[in-house]
């Protein structure tokens, strides 16, 4: 419950930028800077609470969780321009991050065995509720639901969670319950194998969540239903991680890191070139491609670099989504740029956006954004391709590493 409120708030909030944006006058690069919030509060809350999850427990995290998310929500909800969305997003990102600096060391707490294909599963319910909150978002915006009842449905599920969680005793993390010291704690986030996964990080999390969160904006201009091409990854990553459990053990963590980079690059690359109807066939590429990423760079390290413990695991999350903030808003005001540059010489992007619908400005200034989306979604191609050569050395390398355990 306490994930699919985190996901819940990326599938509304990806439905309603257009709103948003329309009801407010907010320009790409504005919008952008508000997603981008919600990626800086979630690694604030990540990597803070890594560091004090040990002393404080996982139960207090989870009170802290929802006291943020009941914040966000509501003032969301009464939000009067620029900076209340601004601050409403960041304490929500906030509570989205505390949410797993508690739930992913709990989860391998409680399944120290299985811990790639358990944290599969719990991950499970984040594209899960990116599917609800999109046909949420479609359903109550098709009988005339304003913005504010859509993002006060994630109170529901935020009501439950804390109600639920302040009835349950908790574990200890993995790492108190192993013996691992705090001083063992701090090598293991240094160590090279560390630092690698860290640094893939940023690429997998920037080539899943953006690519995802601007899907709207993205592909407004080639189809009527963009919004649907984001529930449709987000089905195909569902299915995909409920059936983890033989995939990660036939092929270990890096062996699926390496095929999922693969797929994510063909589905980016079809993404740009397939048109009409055939691009829900990208779709299915691009969701199979980052189906597995987050939880299995998540049970990467928990499996092969343990002494890290909680720390480690919401280090590499709370990276991932900084990585994913810097270059949203970047690629935001670039969105900009190169609309700009699409439209006739010395156009004023702000004269074309404020044009009346089906006006020859209007429809000049959506066959730019077009062209401005497909340049966004070119250089986001790089990042999967320099991805697929990082994780084949990943795979040879464990694969020896392995050898040299056996020999011994």
């Amino acid at each position: 419950m306490s994930l699919l409120v985190t996901s819940l708030s990326f599938g509304i909030r990806a439905g309603i930028m257009g709103q948003l944006g329309i009801q407010f006058d907010l320009n790409a690069g504005e919008l952008s800077t508000i997603t981008a919030t919600a990626f800086w509060g979630f690694p604030l809350a990540v990597v803070i609470g890594g560091f004090i999850v040990d002393l404080i427990g996982m139960k207090r995290l989870l009170v802290m969780a929802f006291i943020f998310h009941l914040l966000g929500i509501v003032l969301t909800i009464f939000a009067q321009g620029y900076w209340t969305l601004f601050f409403s997003t960041l304490l929500i990102g906030i509570a989205n991050g505390t949410v797993e600096a508690a739930c992913n060391p709990l989860v391998t707490a409680l399944y120290p065995q299985n811990k790639t294909t358990r944290l599969n599963y719990f991950h499970l319910w984040f594209p899960g509720g990116i599917v609800l909150g999109s046909l949420l978002v479609l359903l109550l915006s098709h009988i005339g639901i304003n913005w504010q009842i859509q993002v006060g449905v994630m109170l529901i599920p935020t009501v439950i969670y804390g109600y639920l969680f302040s009835k349950l005793e908790f574990p200890v993390t993995e790492r108190v319950a192993a013996g691992f010291t705090t001083a063992d704690m701090y090598k293991g986030v240094l160590t090279p194998l560390y630092l690698f996964m860290l640094i893939c990080m940023f690429g997998t999390a920037i080539t899943e969540l953006f690519t995802n969160q601007w899907t709207g904006v993205l592909f407004k201009t080639v189809t009527d239903n963009a919004l649907l091409i984001l529930t449709f990854v987000a089905t195909i990553q569902v299915i995909c991680r409920a059936f983890a459990g033989p995939i990660v053990h036939k092929l270990a963590p890096q062996g699926v890191l390496l095929i999922s980079t693969i797929l994510s690059a063909l589905g980016i690359y079809l993404l740009i070139n397939l048109h009409g109807e055939s691009i829900f066939f990208a779709a299915v590429i691009f969701g199979l491609g980052v189906a597995f990423f987050w939880p299995c760079m998540i049970g990467f390290v928990a499996e092969n670099i343990p002494q890290s413990g909680a720390l480690g695991i919401n280090l590499l999350g709370g990276g991932g989504m900084l990585a994913v903030s810097f270059y949203t808003i970047y690629m935001g005001g670039f969105y900009d740029r190169h609309t700009t540059q699409h439209l006739a010489t010395g156009a004023v992007l702000d004269n074309y956006q404020k044009a009346a619908t089906s006006t020859q400005m209007a429809n000049e200034l959506a066959h730019a954004q077009s062209l401005a989306g497909f340049d966004v979604l070119h250089v986001t191609l790089i990042i999967p391709v320099v991805l697929i050569i990082a994780f084949a050395g990943l795979v040879l390398y464990m694969r020896n590493r392995k050898k040299a355990v056996v020999a011994k």
